[in-house]
């Protein structure tokens, strides 16, 4: 029966590790594969119920066709003659060869318009449908403009062109990014352990949950069921490794302590899984919730992260609760080769002492310390706890860095508190300069691209906003006082009707009777600026609030009109799912710890992180980097990456903290509980600080910022607010932190009594 109890226990784990090998032999290759199932285009990021997105709609109704337009730009150092001019011709015929051009309709004989002289007579333009397949019809583009005749420079830009560039700098999120991520990790985990096989062992089940991951979301997002697109793809590989890793860097610690007391590594692994349970469920919960709240943003990028993101942290937890603790369990100490831990009689806990519900493993080690009864009652007083050789009550046995600030938080909690406090205040007050309201399309990508160059040719010749117009929507009987008022809106260089077929800024354009729909005609406007400036922006706020008067059921649409409704339903989106992130764990907390108080303490103290890491982002963002500005998502998803991973080491800390308070007391616990999880939350945080540093190798800005945000906040909230500031606040405020639940009415463990309520002694 013994030896049959025995292969129960290899035979469990063993099929467990097959099994995710299994999962990671399936996801793996689908790694490859995300890209036939992810769109970058602008539907992708349009905010669902704006005006834009109801006048992108009505497009489709006028022209049958989702096709975007690309720009041909050609120019010279001096005139275009008219040899120069005769050589371009043929290039129309080349460039609607291209596959993935929009076919002509309506008995048009191309699709293509131009060659389009400037006014200057410097350059010409070529305006190409692209009807699919971006990136690789702006490639043939680009290929066709590259015969274009000696002496002239041919760029590909427009929408199109801006698109292609973009999905192009995505490009390196499927090998690059995952690399560093990783590479990153193992050098962190190998200088925190010092062991040859744990780091390899900790990323296994970290590549294992990402595998994973990425085979149930190719799968919905093929099913139609989610949108994948690049920015979603990139954070999702982040997130999952980062989330793993500090899951598994908990179990580990525990499984490590548990090896000290425990001679059988099933016992071990039983008591460590026991005691990690918990702590890791809470923090995969409260993470995946926060970021379901994304499911309520009204910006079709941030809503579809919500379900992709809460995917990657399931695996990271499934992964974290039974994969990582059977190959652990199947090496035994071995993981830890060439440092074994190794077991110390003297220092098992019996049998009878195991601590109750609640209490993990180590929680009853030191349990002589609570019954000396005048240092607990200092402890849970105003003075500072200590045994006779000074050290404060809960620092018994510790050495190192942990000690020193251990100390320094029983004898100065208050001064430890403010200190941190002024520091987060004063990062905070960089805040008001975080100029997040959008930047330029050609700002997004942060390397030379030809469209890029391409917008700035255009707008040295043509008018910056051809190839890019206005679109209005407006009703048949009203189409006339429509058009005169946005020919006469300013920041407006040209308007005309549809008429069908011809490209707007083409010669022609708004020739012929209009093409109505059900009522209504359009209008395609001509911007004097580049569409996505921030004067091509004011001139669409003012064509909206003019056109209400002269009919009140007209839209205004286009790209400028895009990226406008976009910025501001960002910004909306913060205030709206701020509140429903907060809400969520508030209440995660407060079931987890059973208080009140020290959950309002702990997601005051992540507000704060999050508004200093912030603040000073701005300042580096300005300052150092010069960038020219900030995505108007990117305070949103800063404050949903840091206010839900840094609760995550609220969780580690506080739930260690409670169940030492359960055998020493509150403010020997806090001690204790520091002491314990410092090194755990300490190397947590600078693994998923480093893992998403590693955004920062793809050269989208929106990536960059998100990057450095993130990195640097984890590492304020692990350095200051969970090393010193919330067990210092927790310190000072002693017992009544786990109000109104029954710790905080409890006294420490071997306190007598108060005379007012001593009981009579029996025998």
């Amino acid at each position: 029966m013994t030896t049959f109890r025995r292969g129960l226990r290899w035979l469990f784990p063993t099929l467990l590790v097959l099994a995710w090998f299994a999962l990671s032999g399936l996801g793996g290759p689908t790694f490859g594969k995300l890209s036939s199932v992810s769109s970058n285009d602008q539907a992708t990021f349009l905010p669902a119920s704006a005006e834009s997105t109801e006048v992108r709609a009505w497009q489709e109704k006028f022209t049958a066709s989702t096709a975007i337009p690309a720009l041909v730009v050609v120019e010279k150092d001096s005139q275009l003659s008219r040899d120069d001019l005769a050589a371009l011709a043929p290039l129309a015929a080349k460039l609607a060869a291209v596959e993935g051009v929009a076919q002509p309709t309506g008995g048009v004989p191309s699709s293509v318009a131009g060659p389009i002289p400037s006014k200057d007579g410097r350059a010409a333009e070529f305006i190409v449908p692209v009807a699919d397949q971006i990136r690789g019809v702006v490639s043939g583009l680009r290929d066709v403009a590259g015969t274009a005749p000696a002496g002239l420079r041919a760029y590909v830009t427009g929408p199109a062109g801006l698109t292609a560039d973009l999905v192009s700098a995505f490009g390196g999120i499927d090998g690059i990014l995952l690399l560093v991520a990783v590479g990153a990790v193992f050098v962190i985990l190998a200088l925190v352990y010092r062991s040859v096989v744990l780091p390899f062992v900790v990323l296994f089940s970290a590549i294992a949950a990402l595998c994973g991951a990425i085979l149930a979301i190719y799968w919905f997002a093929k099913a139609g069921w989610i949108t994948l697109n690049g920015q979603s793809q990139g954070i999702l590989s982040i997130l999952v490794i980062g989330a793993a890793t500090d899951y598994a860097l908990l179990l580990v610690a525990r499984y490590r302590e548990a090896l000290h007391t425990v001679e059988s590594r099933w016992d071990a692994m039983r008591r460590a899984w026991r005691a990690a349970f918990e702590p890791i469920l809470a923090s995969g919960a409260t993470v995946i919730l926060a970021l379901l709240c994304l499911l309520f943003s009204d910006l079709n990028s941030n809503r579809s992260l919500g379900p992709i993101a809460a995917l990657g942290i399931a695996f990271s937890l499934l992964s974290s609760l039974t994969f990582l603790p059977a190959l652990l369990v199947l090496l035994g100490r071995s993981a830890f080769w060439p440092l074994r831990p190794a077991y110390d009689a003297g220092h098992a806990a019996p049998r009878h002492a195991a601590p109750a519900a609640g209490a993990g493993a180590g929680a009853s080690a030191v349990r002589g310390a609570a019954g000396r009864g005048t240092a607990v009652r200092g402890a849970e007083g105003r003075g500072t706890a200590s045994d006779p050789s000074g050290v404060p009550e809960g620092l018994e046995g510790v050495r190192g860095l942990w000690r020193r600030v251990g100390g320094l938080i029983a004898r100065r909690p208050r001064t430890t508190w403010i200190v941190a406090l002024v520091l987060l205040c004063l990062g905070a007050a960089g805040l008001p300069q975080l100029k997040a309201n959008g930047v330029e399309q050609t700002q997004l990508v942060l390397t030379a691209t030809d469209s890029v160059a391409g917008q700035q040719a255009l707008a040295r010749h043509f008018d910056a906003g051809s190839g890019s117009p206005v679109v209005v929507v407006a009703s048949q009987d009203r189409a006339a006082d429509v058009l005169k008022k946005v020919q006469d809106t300013p920041g407006i260089s040209s308007a005309s009707v549809y008429a069908g077929a011809t490209a707007p800024g083409a010669p022609g354009a708004g020739a012929g009777a209009a093409v109505v729909r059900d009522g209504r005609v359009l209008v395609n406007a001509v911007l004097a600026s580049q569409p996505d400036s921030a004067e091509a922006e004011r001139t669409v706020t003012d064509l909206r609030s003019s056109l209400d008067a002269v009919d009140p059921q007209a839209l205004v649409g286009g790209v400028t009109a895009i990226a406008l409704d976009t910025n501001l339903t960002a910004q909306a989106d913060l205030r709206r799912i701020i509140p429903l992130v907060l809400g969520v764990i508030l209440l995660v907390l407060i079931l987890l710890l059973r208080s009140l108080v020290a959950p309002l303490i702990l997601i005051g103290s992540v507000v704060l992180s999050y508004a200093a890491a912030l603040g000073v982002s701005a300042l580096v963002f300005n300052h150092v980097f010069g960038f020219p500005g900030a995505d108007a998502a990117v305070p949103l998803f800063g404050f949903v990456f840091l206010v839900a991973l840094g609760v995550d080491y609220n969780i580690f800390l506080m739930t260690r903290v409670r169940e030492e308070s359960l055998a020493h007391g509150t403010r020997p616990g806090i001690l204790r509980g520091l002491s314990l999880t410092g090194g755990v939350i300490t190397s947590a945080g600078i693994v998923l600080a480093a893992t998403f540093a590693a955004l920062g190798v793809i050269p989208i800005l929106f990536l960059v910022q998100i990057a450095f945000i993130v990195a640097f906040g984890v590492l304020l909230d692990t350095v200051v607010v969970r090393s010193l500031l919330v067990p210092a606040v927790a310190y000072d405020v002693g017992r009544a932190i786990w109000w109104p639940s029954r710790l905080a009415r409890t006294p420490s463990p071997g306190a007598p009594a108060s005379p007012a309520r001593k009981e009579p002694v029996t025998r």
